[in-house]
């Protein structure tokens, strides 16, 4: 006799639990677009556009890390009887 269980998805994130992500890295983009303007008035500004994007895109990898396993803490199963 085959039995199936029917399982309950539920989320309970809210934007006050990834609040401080997002701080965060909206900090690291002014920071790096600060950084880039000031090396805009340099002798060779190229280094400046290089410099931001590479802050971004090394950047980008920790942001969407810390956004899955978040999500993946607030995700919950649960049987349903």
């Amino acid at each position: 006799m085959t039995t199936s269980n029917t399982y309950s998805v539920r989320c309970d994130l809210s934007f006050g639990d990834i609040y401080l992500q997002v701080l965060s890295w909206m900090a690291v983009i002014f920071v790096s677009l600060a950084g880039g303007l000031s090396l805009m008035g340099a002798s060779r500004p190229i280094f400046a556009l290089i410099g931001v994007g590479l802050i971004l895109v090394l950047s980008l990898p920790f942001l969407l890390f810390a956004f899955v396993t978040t999500l993946l803490n607030h995700i919950q199963i649960e049987p349903i009887t």
